[in-house]
């Protein structure tokens, strides 16, 4: 992980989407999940890859999951 040092005003660098969605899947589940960010791929059949494409895609949705994981650190 990179030196929290080096961008003091940005909680998430050197942290990838990849590692945010399975951190928060595995605190919470998918259904939790779904509660918090009401998005398809994470209610119905939901897998990483499939949740990550759409993530990468859509602004919105993950900002929205970002702002959670920073909201838990």
């Amino acid at each position: 992980m990179a030196n929290p040092r080096s961008h003091p005003n940005d909680p998430l660098h050197g942290i990838n989407l990849k590692t945010i969605l399975e951190t928060l899947v595995a605190r919470h589940g998918w259904v939790k999940l779904a509660d918090r960010i009401e998005i398809r791929c994470f209610m119905f059949d939901p897998t990483i890859n499939s949740s990550l494409k759409f993530l990468r895609q859509t602004p919105w949705a993950r900002k929205k999951l970002e702002d959670w994981y920073v909201s838990e650190l």
